[in-house]
């Protein structure tokens, strides 16, 4: 086996296809592959802040024209994952290596490197405490589960839930979005951002649900992907507009795409670490932790 590995570059427009299909794949509850879910490298990949001119620095492992591994980035070199399906983890010291030459930063004359993991993968917390690596960041990944009641909250009157299927306003969900992440009272004009934002091929404009103000602003945006292989759903993104906050309507619009994939046949769904998430029923399930190294 070891002598039909082959370690190449990805190739943006051609490898993000099967790169998906593998995590897809290889998907795991118990270790969430170091939360590198194909939902989590999709909605990346269509990021206005997204580094595409360095994503040739990633590494694919391949077995027979086949990936087994992974090393990439989320939006820019930094920080990095190192995935790899059930048979192939003996590759990832030379991963790590990989990942150190390809993918680390220079910061006060020194290298520096951050990888995420969950904490219930023992191979690769072993492996960054033996190469140097120090714990700097622990967040919890908290779930759904749709065995569960969904709170049923009553929409304030005069406001409407829509999907993009019914509107689909760009300037109005780029204000929302730019607002609802307190970036401030004056959003910038990209556009073409929120655009790209909804190219993705697993993009679903009638699961993106869309709470309407009277006024006709967008005050609150719920995102929502669905894995129809392994039953579940993906929160990304969720927003409120500050002056439309302590409404209920955030909690509104994530069951609303809650409803929609549990029709679907999800039976779970993956939210945020913000203790609003608890406040509606998920449960941290794991912990993501970054792990950190600096060195000359």
């Amino acid at each position: 086996m070891l002598h039909n590995i082959n370690k190449r570059r990805y190739k943006l427009l051609t490898d993000f296809t099967q790169v998906h299909s593998f995590l897809t794949d290889i998907y795991s509850l118990d270790t969430l592959n170091s939360y590198l879910l194909p939902q989590f490298f999709e909605y990346a990949h269509t990021h206005p802040i997204f580094n595409r001119n360095l994503t040739p620095r990633f590494g694919l492992w391949e077995n027979s024209g086949k990936p087994v591994g992974i090393v990439c980035y989320e939006m820019d070199l930094g920080q990095s994952f190192l995935v790899t399906d059930s048979e192939h983890p003996y590759l990832l010291n030379e991963m790590l290596e990989y990942a150190e030459s390809e993918l680390s930063v220079i910061n006060d004359n020194k290298y520096t490197l951050s990888v995420w993991v969950t904490d219930k993968e023992t191979d690769k917390l072993e492996l960054l405490s033996k190469k140097g690596y120090t714990k700097v960041l622990h967040k919890p990944v908290k779930t759904f589960s749709y065995d569960k009641s969904f709170v049923d909250l009553k929409l304030p009157n005069g406001y409407k839930i829509i999907s993009l299927e019914d509107e689909n306003d760009l300037k109005k969900i780029n204000i929302c979005l730019w607002k609802g992440f307190n970036h401030g009272n004056n959003p910038d004009d990209n556009i073409d951002g929120r655009l790209l934002m909804q190219s993705g091929p697993n993009f679903r404009k009638d699961l993106t649900t869309v709470i309407k103000a009277p006024n006709g602003d967008y005050a609150c945006f719920a995102g929502m992907w669905f894995d129809e292989k392994n039953s579940y759903a993906y929160l990304e993104p969720l927003a409120t507009v500050p002056e439309y906050r302590r409404m209920g309507l955030a909690t509104i619009a994530l069951t609303e795409g809650m409803k929609k994939t549990k029709a679907l046949g999800a039976t779970y769904c993956f939210g945020g670490e913000a203790k609003f998430y608890t406040a509606i029923g998920f449960e941290t399930i794991c912990h993501r932790e970054m792990w950190k190294k600096e060195w000359n």
